[in-house]
């Protein structure tokens, strides 16, 4: 052969070999080790818009699943998650960014990376059968979850970042573990959703996490235990007040895609492959707008717990109906959490400082009990008895 024509033959294999992949998605495949085959068998299998979302999957890819997920675990999910792109009218009408990065991924956090989305598919389309927009899908899941799945919040669950078959072996979980269950979910059947949260509350007063969803083009968020309404919840007096200049106080919410900060998780902060957006300022605007709270106040929380308990640990929680007295007149009233509520939610009344008010409950004894307190220029803690 003619050496001019083979030197020619050689340089554009090797051109077609380097751009074949993009820089990311050559660095990616170089990281799985003996995992690379797996993966390029996967990009392979597709053409059209599912290559396009194989490539995105491997080149954001945490390096613990670019050396194991094999081709079953990473062809299921993309094809299911394309039954459901197909199938239901609001993944259809989600732009690409939206599909790949809050419907497409098998993961939320760190948790064990597992093969839900085929069974999820199953296990909640059938909820959707008169869902004629996101809305009416997003509530059909979310009211319906917890008899699906049945997993409960419960403070002896196992480990914090539970996956959502760990949550369903042992039917407790905690909130980050119920926020991946129903990010999974929302995800099964086309629904973008990502979870949010925080590792510490400006307080000082603990981390949580819960769910968003996005409708129409913006971000609202929702909780395991559904309220009803979007953006409403225990922690938003909470998270409206996060602190702007500390970021272990932010508002953060997941992406799998790469960003210029990373979710701290709480339970191993030496994690870094979680990436995150900064929502803080979404989420104080979000307060500001339903102006919760009471001017000049202060929050007081209320807690029941049994008998002379002085742990505030789950199984001492006791759900009950405390009613707030000013002046004698009833002024609000609600429920204390029980041992299935979050370890952050309590009954919370924002309340005027260095007034005079009474707390009255019914008691395990049927005894109609009258406390009174006084506020202060801090935040309150009330331990009523049971």
């Amino acid at each position: 052969m003619n050496k001019l024509l083979l030197f020619a033959l050689l340089a554009l294999v090797t051109f077609s070999c380097k751009g074949k992949y993009d820089e990311e998605l050559t660095k990616a495949l170089e990281l799985s080790g003996n995992n690379r085959a797996q993966l390029e068998k996967t990009i392979e299998h597709y053409d059209g818009e599912q290559q396009e979302a194989a490539k995105f999957l491997i080149r954001y890819m945490p390096e613990r699943d670019l050396t194991t997920l094999n081709f079953e675990f990473l062809t299921e999910n993309i094809d299911y998650a394309y039954v459901a792109r197909e199938e239901f009218p609001w993944a259809q009408a989600l732009d690409k960014e939206t599909f790949f990065n809050e419907v497409l991924p098998y993961v939320s956090l760190n948790e064990t990376r597992e093969r839900w989305r085929a069974d999820f598919y199953t296990r909640f389309k059938k909820y959707l059968t008169d869902a004629k927009t996101i809305e009416d899908a997003i509530w059909a899941i979310n009211n319906n979850i917890l008899n699906e799945v049945n997993v409960e919040y419960n403070t002896k669950r196992n480990k914090p970042d539970q996956s959502p078959y760990e949550s369903m072996e042992i039917n407790m979980a905690s909130c980050s573990g119920l926020s991946i269950l129903l990010v999974d979910a929302f995800r099964a059947v086309g629904i973008p959703s990502r979870v949010a949260g925080t590792p510490n509350w400006y307080n000082n007063s603990g981390n949580h996490n819960w769910v968003e969803v996005k409708v129409n083009g913006q971000w609202h968020f929702t909780e395991y235990y559904p309220s009803g309404t979007f953006d409403e919840a225990w922690f938003l007096e909470r998270a409206g007040k996060a602190n702007d200049e500390d970021a272990y106080q932010w508002i953060y919410a997941s992406s799998y895609k790469p960003t210029e900060i990373t979710f701290p998780l709480v339970w191993d902060e030496n994690i870094k492959y979680v990436y995150a957006t900064n929502e803080t300022p979404r989420y104080k605007r979000l307060y500001a707008e339903q102006n919760l709270g009471v001017v000049n106040g202060i929050p007081v929380q209320v807690i029941m717990l049994l008998g002379d308990q002085c742990s505030i640990s789950g199984n001492n929680r006791v759900k009950a109906e405390v009613k707030l007295l000013n002046n004698g007149s009833v002024a609000d009233s609600g429920y204390t959490s029980g041992p299935e509520d979050d370890m952050n939610r309590y009954l919370t009344f924002p309340l005027d400082k260095n007034k005079k008010y009474e707390l009255q409950f019914v008691n395990s004894k049927g005894e109609t009990i009258t406390q009174s307190f006084g506020t202060e220029d801090q935040e309150e803690q009330i331990i009523l008895s049971y």
